[in-house]
């Protein structure tokens, strides 16, 4: 579980105790979440690991297993949640999140309306930017992905922060009873401008919205829409390019069964052994990893007009 006690903030710098959500980390493109069991035992290719000998161990231990391998115990973040949680629909990840986070002004204490929930990537992270006293209020039309996030909230710690609801924004609005309520609203509709009047009334005072789409066009029907109650509409794509750095010949990156260097940056730094003998250099390369994502949609935040 990720808070010590529900009614403060999150906490990790504790110990691992029985029942706790660990992330399981042996690489980093190869990690689970696995609940934490007295009796209970995980097993993969570096071995067997008896979960008795993780309870106690602070979040972070490196931990061996019957046959010498190991792996890390880490505590369940927003980030690395995002990372294991089990797809029920296509996720937010990083790059976007933290945008979506920082251009909806959350604070300790906001009131945040999100619709839909789906796989829950986003809430998590809302969840944090929240708390200890705001709140995350999540809708879904799909009655089982909403009990599914549910759990997931329950087991990452997350349920006295987020509270799961099952409507269809695009045909209902949000529930009245928010009207005038929220801080900000954050929509991720197939189509969104059909809830932008209800989230227009459901923001306070120089409240934020945002809208997550995939494809130009929504964006642009949502914007036509976004006119009549908001003003300061932006869009943003958010694309991440994360580069692999090490030492070496620039030759070695050149043609080495993975294709041509896209990009590469060469510093030289020289070096001695000792006083003036043994001068060298080496070479730092920086190439753009192949594997990077690209497009994974249009970021739209418009603000409240002032009725006033």
């Amino acid at each position: 579980m990720l808070l010590v006690d529900p009614t403060k903030k999150l906490s990790y710098n504790r110990r691992i105790m029985d029942g706790d959500l660990v992330i399981v980390y042996e690489r980093y493109n190869s990690m689970k979440p696995v609940k934490v069991s007295a009796g209970g035992v995980l097993q993969n290719r570096f071995g067997l690991f008896k979960h008795s000998d993780w309870i106690g161990k602070p979040f972070g231990s490196k931990v061996f297993s019957n046959t010498g391998g190991y792996v890390y115990l880490l505590a369940p973040t927003p980030e690395l949640w995002t990372l294991v949680l089990s797809h029920r629909t296509q996720i937010l990840y990083i790059a976007d999140i933290s945008f979506v986070v920082m251009y909806l002004e959350l604070v300790p204490g906001c009131v945040v309306l999100e619709s839909g929930t789906g796989s829950g990537s986003l809430s998590t992270s809302l969840a944090r930017a929240v708390a200890p006293t705001g709140h995350i209020y999540t809708f879904d039309f799909h009655e089982q992905r909403a009990a599914s996030a549910r759990e997931d909230f329950e087991r990452t710690g997350l349920s006295s922060l987020v509270t799961v609801g099952v409507r269809d924004i695009q045909g209902e609005g949000f529930p009245d009873e928010f009207t005038g309520r929220a801080d900000s609203v954050f929509l991720d509709l197939p189509q969104p401008w059909l809830a932008i009047p209800s989230a227009a009334k459901m923001l306070q005072q120089d409240g934020v919205l945002c809208s997550f789409s995939p494809c130009i066009e929504q964006v642009q029907r949502s914007c036509e829409t976004l006119k009549s109650h908001f003003t300061e509409i932006r869009t943003f794509e958010i694309l991440l390019h994360t580069y692999e750095v090490r030492e070496g010949e620039l030759g070695s990156w050149q043609d080495g069964g993975r294709g041509s260097v896209k990009s590469c940056k060469k510093r030289q730094r020289s070096t001695t052994t000792n006083s003036e003998e043994n001068p060298g250099t080496r070479t730092i390369l920086a190439r753009l990893n192949s594997e990077a994502k690209g497009h994974t949609g249009y970021l739209t935040f418009a603000r409240l007009k002032c009725t006033s």
